[in-house]
Parts: C-alpha cells; sequence; structure tokens
C-alpha cells in the first residue's frame, strides 16, 4: 500500500516543476495520487514526462497558473521573493513548503538512505536505486539526474527502503532523518551559502545528528574532510559508523580497482570476505562510489553479495560520462562535472580508459561565485586535457560579479600550459569543434548548466 499522501500535499503547485530535485518530489506525488501542477520556465522533456503521470504543467510564471484549490506550494532555494505565483500564494495564504520539507514527508514511515557530498550524490543514489530494484526490493527514489529517459530521477516504488539524494548547498539535508546515511567526501563549495570549511563541517555534523538512533553512518576512510568529520561525530554511540574506501583503516576496504575500458571492477573486503563485482562506468571515483552503495545497502540487511552483482546492473546516469554517440569516428561525452575535484575526477577516468585518444573538453562555468573562488583550480584541472573551449559563466540563480569572468579560468589554464581558447557564443560550437576534431578523439561537454544541449549538435554537425 502506498503511503499517504499527507494532506496539505493533496494539490501541491510546483515552482519550477522541471529541475531536477522539484521534478522527482512531483513525480513522486503524482504516483501516489495527488493531483499534481506546476510551472517552469520553458518547455523539457521532464514537462512531457510529468504531464503522462497526469501532471499540469505551465510554461512561464503567472499568477494565474495557481489553481484556486491548491493546498501548497512547493519551491527551492532558487525561486526569488518576486515570483508571481510565489507572490499569489502569499496573498491567498497558501503554505509555502520548500521542497526538502516534502522530500522529507515522503519519506515518513519507510526506511530512508540518504546520500550525501560534494562530490558524486547522484551517481551512487542511482546506483543504489538501481541495485535495490534489480533484486526486487522495488525502492522509491529521488534522485538528481535522470537514470535512463527524461522523468526517470525519481520514482515511488512498493519496497520499505527509500532511496535520496540528500543536498548540502541550501543545507536542506537538515530535514531528513535517514535510517542510513553515506558521505562521500567534504569540501569547500557553495560560496555563497558557506564562508568557511568550519562551516561545512558543522552543517556536515548537523546532518549526522539527523540520523535515526540504531542507525549507520558510510563514510569515506580516503578523503580528508571526511576523516576529519567521523573523528568530530566519533563520539555519537547511537548510531554505528562504517568507514570505507583504500585506506589501510577503512572498515570496507577496497584491495583493488582494475580499470577495463569504460567500466571497471572492484574487489573489497568486507567483514572479511572478498567480493569482486563489475562498475560499468570509468574511473576509481565511480567504484569507490560503488562500494559506498555497497555498504549502506548492507547496514539495511541487504546481502552484501547479491548487492554487489546487482550493482554491476548500473549502467550510468544522465551526465555523468554520459556517452552522447560517435560521428566522423569523434565519441561525444556528457559531463556534470563543475567543481575542479569533479573535473579532475572525470578527466582522469577518462585518459585512462581511452589511452592514446585525444581528449578535447567544451566547459562552461557554473556560478560567479564557484568561478571567482576556484576558477584557478578549475583552469589547472583543464591541463589535463589535449585542448579545451571555455564558454561564459552559467549564472544559474545568481546574478553577475564584477570582474568575474571566464578569464579567471583561461588565464590559469594557459599559466598551467594548457591548450585553450574561449567562446562567448554557444552557437558556434559545433563548428569549433568539428575544426578542432580528429576520428579517435573524444570530446567532453562539461559544466553543470545549458552545454549538456551541445552534444546532439555537435554529433550532427560532424556527421555532416
Amino acid at each position: 500500500m502506498a503511503p499517504a499522501v499527507p494532506a496539505t500535499m493533496d494539490r501541491p503547485h510546483f515552482i519550477g516543476i522541471g529541475g531536477a530535485g522539484m521534478s522527482g518530489i512531483a513525480k513522486i506525488l503524482a504516483q501516489r495520487g495527488a493531483a499534481v501542477a506546476g510551472s517552469d520556465a520553458k518547455e523539457s522533456a521532464t514537462a512531457e514526462a510529468l504531464r503522462a503521470l497526469g501532471a499540469t504543467v505551465h510554461i512561464g510564471h503567472a499568477a494565474g497558473h495557481l489553481a484556486e484549490d491548491a493546498t501548497c506550494v512547493v519551491v527551492s532555494s532558487a525561486i526569488r521573493a518576486d515570483n508571481p505565483e510565489l507572490a499569489a500564494a502569499a496573498g491567498r495564504g497558501i503554505p509555502v513548503v520548500h521542497r526538502s520539507d516534502a522530500l522529507a514527508r515522503l519519506m515518513d514511515g519507510l526506511r530512508p538512505i540518504a546520500v550525501a557530498g560534494t562530490h558524486g550524490k547522484t551517481t551512487t543514489t542511482s546506483m543504489l536505486a538501481v541495485s535495490l530494484d534489480a533484486l526486487g526490493l522495488d525502492p522509491s527514489y529521488a534522485i538528481g539526474g535522470d537514470l535512463d529517459g527524461p522523468g526517470s530521477n525519481a520514482r515511488h516504488g512498493s519496497g520499505e527502503i527509500f532511496v535520496a539524494e540528500a543536498d548540502e548547498s541550501d543545507r536542506s539535508f537538515h530535514k531528513y532523518a535517514p535510517e542510513a546515511a553515506i558521505i562521500l567526501n567534504v569540501e569547500l563549495d557553495h560560496h555563497a551559502n558557506y564562508a568557511s570549511m568550519e562551516e561545512i563541517y558543522e552543517s556536515f555534523e548537523t546532518f549526522v545528528g539527523r540520523i535515526r538512533p540504531g542507525g549507520t553512518l558510510v563514510v569515506s576512510a580516503d578523503q580528508e574532510g571526511a576523516r576529519e568529520l567521523t573523528r568530530r561525530v566519533r563520539g555519537r554511540h547511537d548510531i554505528e559508523i562504517v568507514t570505507y574506501g583504500e585506506s589501510e583503516d577503512a572498515d570496507v576496504r577496497v584491495l583493488k580497482v582494475t580499470p577495463r575500458g569504460l567500466t571497471s571492477e572492484v574487489t573489497v573486503d568486507l567483514k572479511g570476505s572478498e567480493l569482486t563485482f563489475a562498475v560499468s562506468v570509468p574511473g576509481r571515483h565511480y567504484a569507490l562510489n560503488a562500494v559506498a552503495a555497497l555498504a549502506a545497502g548492507a547496514s539495511l540487511g541487504v546481502p552484501a553479495a547479491g548487492l554487489a552483482e546487482a550493482l554491476g546492473t548500473f549502467t550510468g546516469v544522465g551526465r555523468r560520462l554520459q556517452l552522447k554517440g560517435e560521428a566522423g569516428g569523434v565519441q561525444v561525452i556528457d559531463s556534470y562535472a563543475h567543481h575542479p575535484t569533479e573535473m579532475t575526477a572525470d578527466l582522469e577516468a577518462i585518459r585512462g580508459a581511452a589511452a592514446g585518444s585525444r581528449v578535447l573538453v567544451v566547459f562552461q562555468p557554473h556560478l560567479f561565485s564557484r568561478t571567482q573562488e576556484l576558477g584557478t583550480e578549475m583552469g589547472q584541472a583543464l591541463a589535463l586535457a589535449d585542448a579545451s573551449v571555455v564558454l561564459d559563466i552559467y549564472p544559474a540563480r545568481e546574478d553577475p560579479v564584477p570582474g568575474v569572468t571566464s578569464a579567471l579560468i583561461i588565464d590559469a589554464a594557459q599559466a598551467a600550459g594548457a591548450d585553450v581558447r574561449s567562446e562567448h557564443d554557444m552557437a558556434a560550437i559545433p563548428d569549433v569543434i568539428a575544426g578542432m576534431a580528429r576520428s579517435g578523439d573524444l570530446v567532453l561537454t562539461m559544466g553543470a548548466g545549458d552545454v549538456t544541449d551541445l552534444g546532439p549538435k555537435i554529433l550532427a554537425r560532424l556527421e555532416g
């Protein structure tokens, strides 16, 4: 039996319903029988997927889109106070619910696994959802990316486990009360909301404090920020802390990661038993994500051997080193990487998986605040590519910052010896890449903004 839809959410209106986090919550509510409505800035495949579930999706934002009988308005931190639908809700006294509160309500009565960390959340959450489903456990899940098509970022399942991506960017992960939590890494990011690493640690400590008594924290034994967090929370004795990684002191120790082209094989020591399983995406960081998923699933009583085998059924998630196609002997791959650590990890993974191929990158910086703080490191990461084209900054929810442009990244890349150039016109990119690429090359479209739209256009140009 499906968990009941909270009375205040039986006719919800989502502002920005097409977003990765918002659409997932809307999808689950629709599957549970709620009369879902909402609006988004532009038409999309995700909007169509929601309509197929019976949701009403308006394009554009206007007060008139808010139905007379709406029971609540769901928003994310990206929705500005002057949004006309939000203003209409305030004027009519309709409750406003943050998406994190809405997601927390969907987990009531279930056994949640919350996946947190500066990088790797979407992939790890997806690995868990896919593998638990392969074992017939029919989990519910809410992910920040699509598994196998538009709208596949969430599902209401009949099982008792709910797997959720837990976002630290605006501290919304403080709303959840998981039975098991994964923390993959802890680094400084989201500079508009966090002024220091100390604030980051405090935020993650609050998240750990939300784990249910008797629950489990699965945390990296390799990454220094995660190790420091573990030192800080060791005093909590009502939860089990399980560390994983390649470090000798890891509770779940990675013994070996063997690259096999665009896949890899990982061997772990889990409670004295060796398990070897396949990971169908390249790179050591993805193999470690799979081990975190294995440890978390096992903490909820899922048989480890079966879960390890099921993890091999995961074939990737949209925008995480996703092969978009091949034309003219050139493969085009899409990467969501937008933080220097992620950029470096994905570029190293591609280099390891395709030795001998030239790697060309089209990079779109994401957020002025992130570029201001980490532009130098982004440029240094691009030095791992054979050549790069850097687009203008994708602003998302931010206003421009004087003096902060893509030039910060380009200057740092050139100082590191990289072959890099700027391009202000996205429409020109297919021609630019066609002039650079030759058979055998790999092209990465990289960033968290609309750079992802360029993959099919580049392929079409290469075919021409």
